[in-house]
């Protein structure tokens, strides 16, 4: 008779804090979750990893949990909140004097300013209720609405980001959905000018492009791509940004978008709203295949843009290059390790667009897992105490807030930019020795087998292959520890004779500090729960190598 260890998991901890438009301060605990007009910013996912059959599943690189969980997280779907005697006072002390300051500097932003917005070709359309919204099979098409934010002087003499368009109009709204709309506005501008209020008028101005994520009550994700430039005039001006929110998460597509309503912004505003109303109304295509869209510009006549989306939807919404640009191979590998082992990580660079790409693609190399702590590509000013949470995170925030960053404790911080004196501006020290060494050196030769300027498509291909084959062979048997103790039972996992099984002792050592992570943890509790018929890529790729030794093991005999 087989013993079944069954390990149980000690409650993990997560850390949240939240931004209010509305309303009193946060002063209650369990209830607040279900309050409507509060977006949530938090360490704990709610939404769990899932491994689809037909494709590989998207990872957290679209999926940046600015997570409404709970502070702490317990069995599935269930709120916790913190004891008195939980052992964490002095974390408790910290987070509540920095939630005293966000609220203090929160709360002189607190009104949405509502200025009269200027006529447009739109303004005699339907609400948004009537307007045909054909859908494809899977129900989604490319956006919610665009809106446009621009950064108005006030009397003091600050600049201020305020959205002067939406589009398309949301009319017969009732108090709750203005509400709920009024807090993402107010998110919104906050991410499309994270740097706050100083500005100065430009005369040149190069366009950058970067994304976020919004992550509501209920846990729906909707993604923020935003484009800023320099607006058509004369003289000295501030940028203004373009926003598309969408429930979709593909950088690629939504960065040529952005290609064509800059060409129409350098005409006239009014081109903009036509090439989008036409594109709302297009259904959004499945894994590689095209959508073409017709469209009007003055000297040119009609024209028809065609919007590809890749074939490997997991890897739609992120370009390798930027990562391989700012950070040798080694230095990959010490942020992979670190991110791997859930640790504190923030990301340091002058172009917002640098900081999206890379924590975007930091993510997607821990495919088939998903981070599961905060993730916060875009830190804006007045949310820059996020630093000091005690839990994981991945955070970008940009250099000319390097001095604010007071917490200097247990983290790795990462100089993206060009002109760095050293990359890793702060370490634990024991970086270099998270990764067994000779995997290490299989994912180096690996990625340098890539040529000396690689293209989207080289890179997407090779650094998964890179990548994949660590964990295939690092947890991939993990399939052979689940035991079921009866027909109709479901499977249990042996946490202890799983660390034990690795040959070599540097995977072994690995593998008892990565069983502890949550991505791990979520990650055995969805195969527990899920069909044993059903298989996946990573398990695929696992059949693969096993029946590759067998081979091999065969040759030898």
């Amino acid at each position: 008779m087989e013993v079944i260890q069954q390990v149980t998991k000690a409650p993990r901890r997560g850390w949240n804090f939240s931004l209010r438009l509305k309303g009193n301060p946060l002063t209650d605990g369990h209830s607040l979750f279900r309050r409507r007009g509060l977006l949530s910013f938090s360490s704990v996912r709610e939404t769990r990893h899932r491994d689809h059959v037909e494709e590989a599943p998207e990872p957290l690189a679209q999926r940046e949990p600015l997570s409404p969980t709970p502070l702490r997280s317990g069995n599935a779907g269930e709120s916790v909140v913190p004891d008195e005697d939980d052992g964490r006072g002095s974390a408790k002390k910290r987070l509540s004097a920095m939630w005293s300051s966000v609220k203090g500097r929160m709360h002189r932003d607190a009104v949405v300013r509502k200025d009269p917005e200027p006529p447009s070709p739109t303004d005699s359309h339907p609400p948004d209720s009537m307007l045909k919204e054909p859908r494809c099979s899977g129900g989604q098409f490319f956006f919610e609405y665009l809106v446009v934010v621009s950064l108005k002087k006030s009397k003091d003499g600050a600049y201020e980001p305020q959205i002067i368009y939406q589009f398309p109009k949301r009319d017969g709204m009732v108090r709750f959905q203005k509400e709920e709309q009024e807090k993402t506005f107010k998110a919104i501008t906050l991410f499309c000018f994270p740097e706050g209020i100083n500005w100065t008028p430009l005369t040149e101005y190069r366009s950058e492009t970067f994304s976020f994520v919004l992550t509501e009550i209920d846990g729906s994700r909707r993604n923020g791509y935003c484009r800023r430039l320099l607006p058509q005039g004369k003289g000295a001006r501030p940028p203004e940004a373009y926003c598309i929110i969408s429930t979709l998460a593909c950088f690629g597509l939504f960065s040529k978008i952005f290609d064509e309503v800059e060409k129409r912004r350098q005409i006239s505003m009014a081109m903009i709203y036509p090439f989008m109303q036409s594109l709302r109304e297009a259904p959004f295509p499945a894994p590689g295949d095209t959508v073409r869209i017709k469209s009007f510009i003055p000297d040119s006549g009609t024209g028809i843009i065609t919007l590809t989306r890749p074939l490997d939807s997991w890897l739609e919404h992120v370009d390798f290059r930027t990562l391989f640009r700012c950070l040798t191979d080694e230095e990959v590998l010490l942020v992979f390790g670190a991110t791997v082992l859930e640790r504190r990580i923030i990301f340091i660079a002058d172009e917002l667009s640098t900081l999206s790409q890379v924590i975007h693609a930091v993510t997607v190399l821990l495919y088939p897992f998903t981070w599961q702590h905060t993730l916060i590509s875009i830190v804006p000013e007045i949310l820059i105490d996020v630093v000091m949470a005690p839990t994981p995170y991945l955070l970008g925030v940009q250099k000319q807030l390097q001095d604010m960053l007071v917490d200097q404790g247990d983290l790795l911080l990462v100089d993206l930019s060009e002109n760095k004196k050293t990359t890793f501006i702060k370490q634990i020290g024991d970086e270099e020795e998270i990764l067994p060494h000779k995997l290490k050196e299989e994912i180096l030769q690996a990625l340098r087998t890539r040529s000396e300027t690689p293209t989207i498509e080289e890179l997407n291909k090779l650094v998964p292959e890179a990548f994949l084959p660590f964990f295939v062979k690092t947890v991939g048997h993990y399939a052979q520890h689940m035991v079921q103790s009866g027909r109709d039972q479901p499977a249990v996992f042996n946490r202890l004779k799983f660390c034990k099984a690795p040959e070599s002792k540097s995977t072994r050592h690995f593998v008892k500090k990565f069983v502890q992570t949550q991505m791990f943890d979520l990650f055995i509790q969805d195969v527990e729960q899920r069909p044993t018929s059903q298989e996946g890529f990573f398990q695929k790729r696992i059949a693969e190598y096993q029946e590759k030794k067998k081979r091999e093991k065969a040759k030898k005999r």
